[in-house]
């Protein structure tokens, strides 16, 4: 595959991590951009060990202007930016009854305002250059709903109809836009979540044995399809919500 820039949020852990070495191993350069700048530096060190080309970036998308010095510094260093993964995202399990309106503020801001501040910045250039693709991190949460996770299940739908809408805006520019929505995943986020709410251990465990391959999905079951949907073999495919969830939604 050409090696195209490609910049994915949230990048240095978890999900993130495992979507920029799977971009990585595709021969993409890759800006790990995340509030968590040491790790995103290491996370491209590693990249670059293993042949890559890649920079760690400073990136918080509830901060405009941090956004744009991301994507400025990005191209500068490998290129304008071609695919862009909006993977950066915030929660906590609670009941609705026992959140506020500072809590619903930051989940749908760093969980949707972070998708539009970052599409927003680099969708223009894809679209003049006629080639661009457009991942977004979404979740099952917001297809069908999950208990304790009222105010970011409706982020993430709202994620859901933005990329469905963007997909047909851009479309004859020869960008794509497409949603992954994992279900049920191992990563630090979730773990600390569940040691940290109540009742938050007793709901990976029963969504454990809900999920039909008896498991929860893990970083890279997520990475594979958002390197698919990034790559030229998925052209024609735009404006799609693909679940990886080990089956736990089929519809």
């Amino acid at each position: 595959m050409a090696e195209r820039t490609a910049m994915v949020t949230g990048g240095a852990r978890g999900i993130g991590r495992a979507i920029a070495t799977a971009l990585a191993a595709d021969g993409r350069a890759v800006a790990v951009a995340d509030v968590l700048v040491k790790e995103a530096v290491e996370a491209a060190r590693e990249l670059e060990r293993a042949g890559g080309r890649a920079v760690g970036v400073a990136a918080d998308v509830t901060d405009r202007a941090s956004v744009e010095e991301a994507v400025s510094r990005t191209e500068a260093e490998l290129g304008p930016i071609e695919i862009l993964v909006n993977n950066a995202g915030w929660d906590e399990l609670r009941p609705f009854l026992e959140t506020d309106e500072p809590f619903w503020d930051r989940v749908i801001d760093v969980n949707y305002k972070g998708c539009l501040r970052t599409t927003r910045a680099v969708l223009p250039g894809m679209a003049e250059r006629g080639w661009g693709r457009v991942v977004n991190i979404g979740s099952d949460a917001g297809r069908v709903g999950s208990s304790l996770e009222s105010v970011y299940s409706g982020a993430k739908g709202a994620v859901i109809a933005f990329t469905k809408t963007i997909a047909r805006e851009v479309a004859r520019q020869g960008v794509t836009a497409n949603a992954v929505c994992p279900g049920p995943t191992r990563t630090g986020l979730l773990e600390g979540m569940a040691t940290s709410e109540a009742g938050g251990q007793r709901l990976i465990e029963s969504l454990s044995r809900a999920v039909p391959m008896r498991r929860l999905g893990a970083p890279e079951d997520v990475a594979s399809a958002v390197a698919f949907l990034a790559s030229e073999r998925a052209g024609f495919i735009t404006g799609q919500t693909l679940s990886v969830s080990g089956g736990l939604t089929m519809a």
